[in-house]
């Protein structure tokens, strides 16, 4: 199909468009085929039935899975250019980012030409993997560039969503797979069986034999499989390192091998992986330390997670000499039974928690709270309850944390906006911990 146009966005259909109509979870494009007509697009593609009288004036094409052929057509666009590059997939609940930076940083250093497509790299509000036209737009960038290597953090909502169907990874890892995203997938069956798509069609797939998934995932792959584990680290990352990853986390440590095993597979020595691991600077808002005058460690992290937030706990639970206080919410329009688990570990490994918000959406965040405190279990837990988040980092910093306490602000991370009844309101952590530790509060200029 040759065309110069392609979106799945009628604001955007212009003349000669092909406009791709997608069923998601609030609206359904059918619905604005009429206006698709209207601005002048040649071709329809739909899951559905067209009306008669579109008929005489674009080409219909229906299929069977429009968010497919969205991403075939978008790939086609801009040239397949997924086939004339090595790609790299991480997957994975926890850890997918940290990676995925590993990988990159170890093939540049070995001299290799490599693009990286991750969260802190795409465009756009709460963004991992691109939409399909974003992501080839930005595989065919890479492909004028000379790259040779993509590495490409995948998100489970890419692959159900098909964003890399047309996608030929040479190599697929996964960190863990762990307790997120039941809103969309529904169970953690289907949640793991969506990130195993990718293993299985991959030529290579690297497992975690630490994960509890790993004997099912291992069993249902039947291309060659390659494994890492922290039991049996011949490697032995902690002594071999002069400036050891595993100081942020063990968790860190499985992230090192996993890029280690990657680096491998591609033939690069051991010694440009360590000097790589021990050079690199983590991805913005990975554990990430903000510096101050007033005797407490500031921390900002992205754990939105129950298992990402247990295991950041755990380690500055290890490392502190006075207390240990966080700040973090639960999103609001997503998984729901999260809510109460991430509450009962920050209750349990904290010494005080502050509920707050993060991205509460349509939600009241009154409710969002309600659901998070049924979980605490630990009735001596010190806890509070503050909605704007600006004021509970204020809080944290400047009421509750004394000389010696560690401060850990967990759930936004590098994100840019905060989503509020439908509108991305601009926002950043580290903007307002530099504000709490002057003394003042980042505010939200909300329109409700």
């Amino acid at each position: 199909m040759k065309f110069k146009h392609i979106t799945d966005d009628s604001r955007k259909v212009k003349k000669g468009s092909v406009f791709v109509a997608i069923k998601g979870e609030h609206f359904d494009a059918y619905n604005f085929i009429p206006e698709a007509i209207s601005k002048g697009a040649d071709v329809i593609v739909s899951e559905s039935k067209p009306k008669i009288d579109w008929l005489k004036k674009v080409k219909y094409l229906k299929v069977k899975d429009a968010r497919d052929k969205l991403s075939r057509l978008s790939s086609e666009f801009y040239g397949n250019p997924g086939n004339k590059l090595t790609l790299i997939g991480v997957t994975g609940t926890d850890g997918k980012t940290t990676t995925s930076h590993m990988i990159y940083e170890i093939l540049k250093k070995a001299g290799r030409n490599v693009g990286l497509i991750s969260t802190i790299t795409s465009p756009g509000f709460h963004v991992t993997t691109p939409e399909s036209l974003e992501l080839y737009k930005i595989l065919a960038k890479f492909v004028k560039q000379r790259k040779e290597f993509v590495v490409l953090e995948v998100t489970s909502h890419a692959i159900a969503q098909k964003r890399i169907s047309p996608l030929k990874f040479e190599i697929a890892v996964i960190t863990n797979i762990t307790h997120e995203h039941l809103d969309y997938h529904k169970t953690f069956e289907k949640y793991r069986d969506t990130k195993l798509k990718l293993l299985q069609n991959a030529k290579v797939a690297v497992l975690n034999k630490d994960d509890r998934n790993y004997s099912y995932l291992y069993k249902n792959i039947h291309r060659k499989k390659l494994t890492y584990s922290l039991k049996e680290n011949n490697l032995n990352l902690l002594k071999i390192m002069k400036k050891p990853i595993a100081e942020v986390g063990k968790y860190n440590v499985q992230n090192a091998l996993a890029a280690y095993t990657t680096a491998k597979y591609f033939g690069i020595n051991t010694a440009d992986i360590i000097d790589a691991l021990e050079n690199m600077q983590p991805p913005i808002g990975r554990l990430e330390e903000i510096k101050n005058k007033l005797g407490i460690k500031v921390y900002i992290d992205f754990a939105h997670t129950p298992n990402a937030l247990k295991q950041v706990l755990k380690l500055l639970k290890s490392q502190k000499t006075g207390r240990v206080v966080v700040v973090f919410g639960c999103a609001g329009e997503r998984d729901v039974k999260k809510r109460p688990m991430m509450a009962n570990i920050a209750t349990e490994l904290a010494d005080v928690s502050i509920f707050t918000a993060e991205d509460p959406r349509s939600e009241d965040i009154k409710d969002i709270f309600s659901h998070m405190i049924k979980g605490v279990k630990n009735k001596q837990a010190k806890y509070f309850k503050i909605a704007e988040r600006g004021e509970a980092i204020y809080f944290a910093i400047r009421k509750v944390a004394k000389k010696g306490d560690i401060v850990l602000i967990a759930g936004k991370s590098h994100e840019n906006s905060m989503a509020y009844n439908g509108a991305e309101y601009d926002w950043s952590d580290f903007l307002a911990v530099r504000m709490a530790l002057r003394g003042k509060v980042l505010k939200i200029a909300r329109n409700d």
